[in-house]
């Protein structure tokens, strides 16, 4: 602990407890030889009191009776710890509830428990549990866990999950991390910060309704009066439970079961809403993002959408760059930013506390050249404490992103285009005229340049073999089968047809897809300079940004903003179906959005009764056969203003989903249109962008 802190001095009084007399005077010789000020105990940690030891005491200030239902018998007042660490101890101790519970009592309200121990555990012990703060490599499996039990039991080391799981019943859990000890065979053993349930308590139908409201966009209600609330309020009938958040009914159940809240709501900031991190839904994405950039323009956005301080943003998450874009140029009141990946927002969460805690130096090793050989130090000395345990965990598991020698952006999804353009540079020996294209001053020169490596790059060959087929365009581009089949429906320029009764097209050939990724590259090489204003494809063929090119957020300017106490005051990242998260808003509350791959609501100063949505390509992914396109047309008919806009990216020209939203009160218009040969913006990669506007309210 004295490697990160100046315990002597940081402390009032320090007091160690421990049963056993040989160990209680090793530790009085030790502390003796460094000259530190430490009360050695000899006690059963069940009986110890610090008011029991008032002479030394002197410098401590005592909590008043009335304020604590911990007071002794034979005091009016009673002595907390701000920290108490247990090391190695409670799976050696008995009578271990008796502890947690002494524990319970001593830690102070805004005090801190730490606990580092081993344990085995198999994940099956933890599901259904939506307070232990996540369970990323949490599982052993079993012969380990058959081995550390036996191996532990001979030195009587109890390594039973109900100790740990006690002390996660008994204290709201901050952060949580499950490890293993390579070094002596790969013991586990875990590391828990927690603190008092009985805090948040207190405060519960205040926190839960202000996080409910932000979740919402809804009026919190009116907190209790008198009396010491314990459950929240039943909702109004207006409001039923269906309606409220998914953080508000996780809190309802866990309350109703006289267990800890989850754990999103004791950390310092709580931006990130609870999810339930087993579902099927978040675990097929295997612990990796699929993005580790944004492909969309966000200067488009900006022109198109011309979002101001007083706007609500409903965006997918995707790399996080877009949104941090729109919280430099404009401030507007609060984003709602979405995602089905968890991975995603913990790349959000990692950028977001990168800038509340870190300089612009770090910032940019990290996001800017992708690497930073000091990030594992940086992660638990100063951003942990910023993000959500769920994150962390993930974090720490993935340090070796930054600190190898490969770039941060080789890695999820985006990284096989990164890696795959990288070997076939060197296998064609085209590598130098990569590096001279992304360092051309003038577009001919950039030009020449692109017409020697572009055999190489869009190789009919390569295409046929490996960039044209659904594997790499899912795994590696993000496009699913449905928009697949969009692209080849335009490429055979076929009529628009009730989109029930579409039919799969062949395109065995990837002819249609070819084509589609010639109409993209070809005009960005042409009409848009990669080493200046380009930064999507200069990341894509180097792995990094320049100090010339990068995404504004990047900017020593956007740092110095978002920088700022209170820059994501106003944040809020939901992990989830965007279908859910939009039935869940109030009716008619949203007034801008942006939404890469996905949707967001807008309004205007100038215009007080324009809400704008920005879908881009979210709708793409629905199949024409099912329901779920005209289910989120309804839920964004309800959830604008009238005359509320959506500005929706496609690669369809002639999207089958337009019909959709006509039918749903909105009127069509598309702004934007990529033929062949025309660059459209610094991406270029959809064929076609529609400005939907709210004409009528649909039953």
């Amino acid at each position: 602990m004295h490697s990160y802190l100046d315990v002597p001095n940081s402390f009032s009084g320090i007091f160690l407890v421990d049963l056993s007399p040989s160990l209680c005077e090793v530790a009085r010789k030790r502390f003796r030889r460094l000259g530190w000020k430490v009360h050695v105990v000899c006690e059963d940690a069940r009986s110890f009191r610090l008011e029991d030891h008032l002479d030394k005491l002197a410098d401590a200030k005592p909590a008043s009776k009335a304020s604590t239902e911990y007071a002794s018998a034979t005091s009016d007042v009673v002595y907390h710890a701000d920290l108490i660490t247990m090391s190695y101890s409670l799976s050696m101790i008995p009578d271990y509830y008796n502890v947690v519970d002494s524990m319970v009592r001593l830690l102070a309200p805004s005090g801190i428990i730490g606990t580092v121990d081993f344990y085995v555990q198999s994940v099956v012990e933890t599901t259904g549990r939506n307070y232990v703060g996540g369970s990323f490599n949490r599982h052993v499996n079993w012969l380990s866990r058959v081995f550390w039990r036996a191996w532990f039991d001979c030195d009587r080391v109890s390594l039973e999950g109900a100790r740990r799981d006690y002390l996660e019943y008994r204290f709201g859990t901050k952060k949580i991390l499950d490890q293993r000890n390579y070094l002596l065979g790969g013991i586990p053993y875990y590391i828990f910060l927690g603190c008092h349930c009985e805090r948040v308590f207190a405060r519960t139908q205040q926190l839960l309704e202000t996080v409910d409201a932000s979740c919402t966009e809804s009026p919190p209600l009116s907190p209790a009066t008198g009396g010491e609330v314990m459950l929240p309020l039943l909702p109004e009938p207006a409001l039923p439970i269906e309606a409220r958040s998914k953080a508000y009914q996780s809190a309802i159940i866990n309350l109703g079961a006289n267990l800890p809240l989850p754990s999103t709501f004791y950390q310092n900031n709580q931006a990130r809403i609870h999810y339930d991190e087993h579902l099927r839904k978040h675990t097929q994405f295997n612990h990796d993002y699929l993005y580790a950039f944004t492909w969309e323009d966000p200067c488009v956005d900006q022109r198109l959408l011309q979002i101001k301080d007083n706007d609500t943003i409903l965006c997918l998450t995707s790399a996080g760059d877009n949104l941090l874009d729109y919280l430099i140029t404009a401030n507007p009141r609060r984003i709602h930013t979405v995602d089905l990946n968890p991975n995603q927002n913990h790349l959000l969460e990692l950028k977001v506390a990168a800038f509340q805690v870190l300089p612009y130096a770090d910032v940019w090793k990290m996001f800017g050249e992708g690497h930073h050989p000091a990030f594992r130090t940086l992660l638990l000395d100063r951003l942990s404490s910023h993000m959500s345990s769920q994150a962390f965990q993930f974090w720490v598991k993935n340090t070796h992103r930054f600190t190898s020698s490969t770039s941060f952006y080789d890695h999820g999804g985006s990284g096989h285009t990164i890696k795959l353009i990288r070997w076939l540079a060197r296998f064609s020996g085209l590598s130098a005229a990569i590096q001279d294209l992304c360092k051309s001053k003038t577009r001919n020169e950039q030009r020449e340049i692109w017409s020697r490596i572009r055999p190489m790059i869009l190789s009919r060959a390569l295409h046929w073999a490996l960039v044209g087929t659904e594997w790499f365009l899912w795994n590696a581009a993000g496009v699913p089968p449905t928009q697949r089949q969009m692209i080849v429906r335009d490429s055979s320029d076929l009529p628009c047809q009730d989109p029930s009764k579409l039919e799969p097209l062949n395109d065995a050939r990837g002819e249609a897809m070819w084509d589609y990724i010639v109409n993209t590259l070809d005009p960005v090489a042409r009409d848009t300079l990669l080493s200046e204003e380009n930064y999507h494809y200069l990341l894509t063929l180097t792995g990094r940004y320049t100090r010339r090119c990068h995404p504004a957020y990047l900017s020593p300017r956007a740092h110095t903003k978002l920088s700022q106490p209170a820059a994501f005051s106003g944040l809020r990242i939901h992990t989830d179906e965007l279908n859910e998260v939009i039935q869940r808003f109030a009716p008619a509350t949203l007034t801008v959005a942006i939404v890469s791959n996905a949707i967001a609501p807008t309004t205007t100063v100038q215009r007080p009764d324009d809400r704008v949505i920005q879908i881009m390509d979210s709708m793409d992914w629905f199949s024409p056969t099912s329901a779920d396109a005209t289910t989120q047309v309804m839920a964004l008919n309800r959830a604008l203003k009238p005359s509320g806009r959506i500005l929706l990216r496609s690669a369809g020209l002639k999207p089958w989903y337009v019909q959709v939203f006509e039918e749903g009160g909105f009127l069509a218009n598309r702004v934007a249109a990529r033929l062949p040969g025309m660059c459209v913006d610094r991406v270029n990669m959809y064929a076609s962008t529609w400005i939907m506007t709210k004409v009528g309210e649909v039953a």
